[in-house]
């Protein structure tokens, strides 16, 4: 009997280290219904926290076929029923079940691969090979024991080199609750601790996530935001479950911000970013989607007036009058929030006026045609003297500094050419007002800008890095209207984005990260519930460390079994209600092989 397990230990430690070495994607099949995945161990929310990005081995059950038993269901169906019922029924014909996710093992299953992978791994059987360490081993469970296990787990322990034994974890989970009392205690884990371990010491930390900023709840309705900002706390000395961390926490800000959201202090200026998206993919893909004009009155007509003001003012005052006018109109146009005017610029030049016109009223490639004929006939004819700003380099610039000379070089408005000039005008003038917001809150300097405000690049490149700055300013101000944050925070924030964004490609997912004194946001946090609170019980040294820990999350941290709850969908929304918790218990066992 004994060395048939040993013979099988062997023999799984041989799967494991093929699978390893051949660093495939795909999963790997053993005894028919089991597959191993190898991949990092966060990945895997209740894993996180104890592998972090460690690579790891994943066993479970394949997941039913179901495509199957459905293609043969709907064949007998399809054979059964006349034309006219299959027209009726075509829609439920044609959806198929819901593809099922992650299968556990049983329990009894999953220990005795555990056991085999622990075999494996001990030096002091003579039977068994000097075996390489091989990576964690983590084996999703049925919860079929009265513990209520959901993960086995086993960690090798090496030293000089050599495994001198494992650490076995054990996940054990209960379905939310409302009811506070039936939690563990904080003294009743650390006894379990002491049960497993009878250290001389412990160490207890805490832990909690709360959200600053995400989906909010207007009666009864959940509107949902692609925005988020998250909160770490880390703190010691644990006195009491979910206890409020302490100002003297560590804390640490996960700032996810998406372009877009209507409660965004950026959202015209979102609305901007969209119209020059729009030409640029134009000129990409040949073709555009125009977006629906927000004034009545046509794209030419604004050109005409626009050109009109400018001829009946006098020289001198040409540039002075006509930057309050359009800053007066802007404001009386659109009816937007006080703090918009943070990137409302009174400084706006000719170039800058026409485009705020021509992106709220453009819908053809013949409106910007027409209009930039209409402008450049009035420059060639000396009609018009606009002023520009030195560092404009849009090609319409150009040509206005022609006429200062009377020089103005022929311009074909044919095929796309109108449209790169508007694009030019509309990166123009955007950068303009993100430079102009950066540089006058001295959250950074034109040095730092130099790789956002190149135009050594082409056209479309230019709009990503503008896309990115945009990006940059969404999650600033965000910070900023939302959360109150303080100048030395956001100027760190800041420098955080521009260098993320030099070498990463644009990403709304990418999840900025900022500490922060928990002072600064205990408003925020400290009359909140927790989305996710926990407490470690530790004692051990290096790689001889054990861990005894607690994790109550508002979501279970398990995605392959089916919890039982005791409130209804009702309760939990009602505003004053304790929120409902899931409780994750992991514990771990030190079995040295010496």
């Amino acid at each position: 009997m004994c060395s048939k397990v040993i013979s099988s230990a062997r023999d799984f430690y041989g799967i494991l280290r093929s699978f390893q070495e051949e660093k495939s994607d795909d999963p790997l099949i053993i005894e028919e219904d089991i597959q191993i995945l190898e991949m990092n161990g966060n990945r895997i929310p209740v894993l996180n926290t104890i592998c972090g990005t460690q690579p790891l081995f994943i066993c479970e059950n394949v997941a039913l076929k179901v495509s199957t038993e459905y293609e043969d269901r709907q064949m007998t169906e399809t054979s059964n029923c006349t034309d006219e019922d299959a027209d009726v029924d075509n829609d439920e014909a044609n959806t198929p079940p819901a593809e099922l996710g992650p299968q556990p093992l049983t329990v009894l299953k999953a220990r005795q691969l555990l056991s085999w992978y622990t075999l494996s791994q001990n030096t002091s059987l003579s039977t068994l090979d000097n075996n390489p360490a091989l990576p964690p081993l983590w084996l999703r469970c049925d919860m079929s024991d009265p513990a209520g296990t959901t993960w086995f787990g086993a960690e090798t322990v090496c030293m000089s080199n050599k495994v001198s034994g494992v650490k076995l974890y054990s996940v054990t989970c209960k379905g939310s609750t409302v009811d506070k009392s039936s939690l563990i205690t904080l003294d009743k884990l650390k006894q379990e601790h002491k049960k497993r371990h009878h250290p001389s010491s412990m160490v207890i930390k805490g832990s909690a996530n709360f959200s600053l900023l995400g989906s909010t709840l207007v009666e009864n309705t959940t509107i949902e935001s692609q925005s988020t900002v998250t909160v770490d706390f880390k703190w010691s000395h644990v006195e009491s479950i979910l206890e409020t961390p302490p100002l003297s926490s560590t804390a640490n800000l996960n700032i996810k911000v998406a372009n877009g959201d209507m409660r965004s202090p950026m959202y015209e200026k979102y609305r901007e970013l969209e119209f020059l998206q729009t030409l640029a993919d134009g000129l990409r893909t040949g073709e555009t989607e125009w977006m629906e004009p927000l004034e009545s009155v046509s794209a030419v007509n604004l050109t005409k007036a626009l050109l009109e003001e400018l001829q009946s003012t006098a020289k001198t005052l040409k540039g002075h009058d006509a930057k309050p006018t359009e800053n007066t109109k802007q404001k009386t146009e659109t009816d937007t929030p006080v703090y918009i005017s943070l990137l409302e610029r009174g400084d706006l030049d000719f170039a800058e006026q026409l485009w705020v016109r021509m992106r709220k009223t453009v819908t053809s490639y013949q409106d910007i045609e027409d209009c930039l004929k209409l402008v450049i006939k009035a420059l060639r004819y000396g009609d018009i003297k606009p002023w520009i700003h030195r560092d404009s380099s849009s090609s319409l610039s150009k040509l206005i500094l022609q006429s200062y000379h009377q020089q103005i070089d022929h311009v074909s408005l044919t095929g796309v050419a109108p449209v790169h000039m508007l694009l030019e005008m509309g990166l123009d003038k955007m950068r303009k007002d993100y430079i102009n917001y950066l540089i006058g809150e001295e959250l950074t300097t034109l040095n730092h800008l130099c790789y956002y405000l190149s135009t050594d690049v082409d056209l479309q490149e230019q709009v990503i890095r503008l896309r990115k700055l945009h990006h940059l300013l969404e999650i600033i101000l965000t910070c900023s209207t939302f959360l109150g944050l303080p100048y030395d925070r956001l100027f760190l924030l800041t420098q955080s984005c521009l260098q993320h964004y030099k070498t990463h490609p644009y990403d709304e997912e990418h999840e900025f990260k900022l500490q922060i004194n928990p002072a600064l946001i205990s408003h925020l946090y400290q009359k909140e519930h927790p989305i996710m609170w926990g407490v470690e019980v530790s004692s051990g040294h290096g790689s001889r460390e054990v861990k005894t820990s607690l994790q109550l999350s508002d979501r279970p941290l398990v995605d392959h079994v089916i919890f039982d709850t005791d409130y209804t969908n009702e309760s939990i929304n009602d505003d004053g209600k304790d929120p409902a918790y899931f409780s994750t218990m992991v514990c771990c066992s030190l079995v040295s092989f010496s």
